[in-house]
Parts: structure tokens; sequence; C-alpha cells
């Protein structure tokens, strides 16, 4: 790894949502016609929760990409395009999709004592300061969202940190998503929100963007069913180059994001 020793400003861009969202509808529905049922309005659903409008700040938060791109790491599509599918190959398969897994089924059975476990098991793996901010806040604004559209499982939780996991299981419990759907559509939104920070920190362009999204969607299915072989006592990962520009990127002087 080397410093980049170019200068260029970054020009702030974003993703076509419309486009992308088509991508998301057409993945979702070639998942459903293989392995779950999935109707029209709990894709609606689904769309919603997953959408980039949601009032719930995923666009103010990089994970990292900001310092990553700053310190020459990723130096432009093909660099980032690995770095993405790196994360989702260790964390989301190892971690994130696994403890969506126990959450959601804890909601489906109202076992809050589980619920609160795999929560804290959730903010736990969480190895930074702004990492573990980043899960809090948007957990709570998801759930403060919840609970003004009156989702009845909103009522029953009141601990005080809570992970986005956790708010995202809920509301797909709630609307009855399937959970394979569910996990597909957590992955897709993040990437939505990690490829639009990359296009506002360094020019790589929509098109660039896009061809990224094109390359990694189609391995999500495969890593989901991967993911469903994680035993419970195997739950969790590290990503040192994830947390070492995390941590970097709290004494960052020029930022754009949170995170």
């Amino acid at each position: 790894m080397h410093r980049s020793s170019r200068k260029t400003a970054p020009t702030p861009v974003a993703i076509p949502i419309p486009m992308v969202m088509a991508m998301l509808t057409a993945m979702i529905t070639n998942l459903a016609i293989t392995t779950m049922n999935i109707d029209q309005l709990q894709l609606l659903q689904l769309l919603q929760l997953t959408s980039p409008s949601l009032p719930i700040g995923g666009f103010s938060w990089s994970q990292g990409t900001e310092t990553a791109i700053e310190q020459g790491w990723l130096q432009g599509e093909a660099d980032y395009a690995r770095w993405l599918e790196g994360i989702i190959g260790s964390a989301f398969v190892n971690q994130e999709w696994p403890l969506l897994r126990k959450l959601q089924q804890a909601w489906q059975m109202q076992d809050l004592e589980q619920v609160r476990y795999w929560n804290q098991y959730a903010l736990a793996l969480r190895e930074t300061k702004e990492l573990h901010l980043e899960d809090t806040q948007m957990g709570a604004a998801l759930l403060r969202l919840m609970r003004d559209l009156d989702y009845a499982r909103a009522a029953l939780w009141s601990e005080p940190g809570t992970s986005y996991l956790t708010a995202f299981a809920m509301a797909a419990t709630e609307k009855k998503i399937p959970l394979d759907a569910a996990a597909i559509g957590l992955a897709w939104s993040w990437l939505e929100n990690q490829i639009a920070a990359a296009l506002k920190t360094f020019p790589m362009g929509q098109t660039a963007g896009q061809r990224i999204f094109h390359h990694i969607a189609p391995l999500l299915p495969d890593l989901l069913q991967q993911s469903m072989t994680v035993q419970d006592e195997d739950i969790g990962c590290s990503l040192p180059g994830v947390v070492l520009a995390s941590m970097q990127h709290e004494r960052q002087y020029s930022r754009l994001f949170r995170s």
C-alpha cells in the first residue's frame, strides 16, 4: 500500500436511483423464483426499507472508505470492487447475515431475551467508536421511524442501544418479509451507500459505480447460502483494513463522512 500523490478534488455525484432499484427488484425476484415466495406487497415494503430515501442517515457514513481513498489504498474502480467484494465475502457471510437471521428468528418468536442477546452481540462486534456510533445511530433512527409508522413490535423494544441489524430485523419481521429477501435487501442497501460514498470521494464516475454493482450483485445469492451454514458460536469476523481505516478516519483533517 502507498500514499497517492493525486489531489484531484472530489466531485459529489449520485447513483441513478431508478436504475439501481430496478436491479434490486430483478435480483430479489430471481431469488424468489428459486428459493422463496415473496408477494408484491412484501417486495414493495422491502424496497421501502432499503431505499436511500429512508430517513436514517445511511448516506453520512463511509465505514472507512473515505480514509482508504485518502491514503491511496484504493486507486480506482478495480480496487474498490475488490474492497467491497472482500467485505461482503467475509463480514456479510460470517457476521451480518447470520446475525440478521438470529435476530429475525427471535423477533418472529417475540423472544425479547434472545433479541437482547443478539443485539448486544452485534454491538460488541463493532470494532471502532465510529462503527459503533454508526450502528447505534442508524438503529435508533430506524426504530423512531417504525414507532412513527405504528409498527407493533417497536412498542415492545425499549433498550438504550439498538443495533441497526436489530431494527432492520424488526421491520422485516413486522412486514413478514422472508429472511432471504431481507438479507439480500440489507446487502444491497449497504452496497448502494458504499458506492455512493466512493463516487462522492474520488472521480470514479457513475457508470463505474454501476459496473461495480453489476459485478457484485450476482455473487450475493450464493454468498447468502454460504452464510446459512455459519453456526452460532462461529458468528463474527474482523477486517483489519476496514478497522484501520475507521480508526484513522477519526483524525483525518478534511472529510465528508462521519466514518
